[in-house]
Protein backbone atom coordinates (compact mmCIF):
# COMPACT_ATOMS: atom_id res chain seq x y z
CA UNK A 1 0.00 0.00 0.00
CA UNK A 2 1.37 3.53 -0.85
CA UNK A 3 0.76 6.33 1.35
CA UNK A 4 1.88 9.33 1.54
CA UNK A 5 3.53 10.94 4.70
CA UNK A 6 1.76 11.64 7.79
CA UNK A 7 2.91 15.87 8.08
CA UNK A 8 1.04 18.53 7.90
CA UNK A 9 3.47 20.15 6.56
CA UNK A 10 1.69 20.96 3.08
CA UNK A 11 3.15 23.52 0.51
CA UNK A 12 2.13 24.77 -3.07
CA UNK A 13 4.79 26.29 -5.39
CA UNK A 14 2.81 29.11 -6.56
CA UNK A 15 2.89 29.61 -10.46
CA UNK A 16 3.90 27.35 -13.34
CA UNK A 17 6.57 24.29 -12.58
CA UNK A 18 7.74 22.36 -16.31
CA UNK A 19 6.39 18.92 -15.60
CA UNK A 20 9.15 17.30 -17.25
CA UNK A 21 11.11 17.55 -14.03
CA UNK A 22 11.99 14.64 -12.07
CA UNK A 23 12.82 14.17 -8.03
CA UNK A 24 16.27 15.60 -8.32
CA UNK A 25 15.29 18.94 -10.11
CA UNK A 26 12.17 19.22 -8.09
CA UNK A 27 13.83 19.00 -4.52
CA UNK A 28 16.39 21.01 -5.64
CA UNK A 29 13.77 23.67 -7.03
CA UNK A 30 12.27 23.48 -3.31
CA UNK A 31 16.07 24.05 -1.98
CA UNK A 32 16.99 27.65 -4.45
CA UNK A 33 13.72 28.20 -5.20
CA UNK A 34 10.89 28.02 -2.10
CA UNK A 35 14.12 28.26 -0.01
CA UNK A 36 12.79 24.86 2.07
CA UNK A 37 14.48 21.86 3.30
CA UNK A 38 12.94 19.29 0.60
CA UNK A 39 14.50 16.17 3.47
CA UNK A 40 12.19 17.74 6.08
CA UNK A 41 9.28 15.42 5.80
CA UNK A 42 7.11 18.14 4.43
CA UNK A 43 4.94 17.51 0.99
CA UNK A 44 5.84 20.13 -1.68
CA UNK A 45 3.06 20.85 -4.69
CA UNK A 46 3.71 21.35 -8.13
CA UNK A 47 1.03 22.31 -10.68
CA UNK A 48 2.09 22.53 -14.54
CA UNK A 49 1.37 25.29 -17.26
CA UNK A 50 -1.79 24.15 -18.46
CA UNK A 51 -3.16 23.04 -14.63
CA UNK A 52 -4.24 19.71 -15.15
CA UNK A 53 -1.41 17.75 -13.62
CA UNK A 54 0.07 18.04 -10.26
CA UNK A 55 3.06 16.50 -9.09
CA UNK A 56 3.47 15.76 -5.25
CA UNK A 57 6.90 15.35 -3.62
CA UNK A 58 7.43 13.63 -0.34
CA UNK A 59 10.18 12.37 1.83
CA UNK A 60 10.27 10.03 4.53
CA UNK A 61 12.88 8.19 6.57
CA UNK A 62 14.17 6.04 3.46
CA UNK A 63 13.70 8.53 0.26
CA UNK A 64 11.89 10.48 -1.93
CA UNK A 65 8.05 9.88 -3.13
CA UNK A 66 7.07 11.18 -6.74
CA UNK A 67 3.03 11.14 -7.05
CA UNK A 68 1.60 12.79 -10.07
CA UNK A 69 -2.33 12.90 -10.74
CA UNK A 70 -3.63 14.14 -14.34
CA UNK A 71 -7.43 15.21 -14.34
CA UNK A 72 -9.36 14.47 -17.24
CA UNK A 73 -11.65 16.86 -17.38
CA UNK A 74 -10.69 20.52 -15.60
CA UNK A 75 -7.62 21.99 -14.46
CA UNK A 76 -6.74 22.12 -10.32
CA UNK A 77 -7.42 25.48 -8.33
CA UNK A 78 -3.79 27.00 -8.01
CA UNK A 79 -2.90 30.69 -6.47
CA UNK A 80 -1.66 33.06 -9.30
CA UNK A 81 -0.32 35.72 -6.69
CA UNK A 82 3.26 37.15 -7.43
CA UNK A 83 3.88 38.55 -4.06
CA UNK A 84 4.21 34.75 -2.64
CA UNK A 85 6.14 31.46 -3.71
CA UNK A 86 4.63 29.07 -1.18
CA UNK A 87 0.82 28.37 0.59
CA UNK A 88 0.58 26.04 3.19
CA UNK A 89 -2.51 24.06 2.71
CA UNK A 90 -4.35 22.06 5.33
CA UNK A 91 -4.57 17.93 5.21
CA UNK A 92 -8.59 18.67 4.27
CA UNK A 93 -7.57 21.17 1.59
CA UNK A 94 -5.12 19.33 -0.11
CA UNK A 95 -7.54 16.59 -0.29
CA UNK A 96 -9.91 18.74 -2.30
CA UNK A 97 -7.55 20.10 -4.36
CA UNK A 98 -6.71 15.93 -5.18
CA UNK A 99 -10.32 16.13 -6.37
CA UNK A 100 -10.69 18.54 -8.41
CA UNK A 101 -12.17 20.85 -5.99
CA UNK A 102 -11.24 24.54 -5.52
CA UNK A 103 -10.24 24.48 -2.19
CA UNK A 104 -9.91 27.91 -1.43
CA UNK A 105 -13.64 28.12 -1.43
CA UNK A 106 -15.42 24.90 -1.87
CA UNK A 107 -18.95 24.68 -2.14
CA UNK A 108 -21.76 22.13 -0.87
CA UNK A 109 -23.22 20.35 -3.65
CA UNK A 110 -25.30 18.25 -1.66
CA UNK A 111 -28.89 19.77 -0.05
CA UNK A 112 -30.99 17.55 1.96
CA UNK A 113 -34.38 17.58 1.28
CA UNK A 114 -37.54 16.91 3.63
CA UNK A 115 -38.58 13.30 3.95
CA UNK A 116 -41.85 12.33 3.18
Amino acid sequence: MITVVPTDRIYLCCGETDMRRGINSLARMVQQVLALDPHSGAIFCFRGRKGHIIKILAHDDQGFCLFTKRLSDGCFAWPTTKDQVTVSLTKAQLSLLLDGIDWRRPNKIYRPRLAG
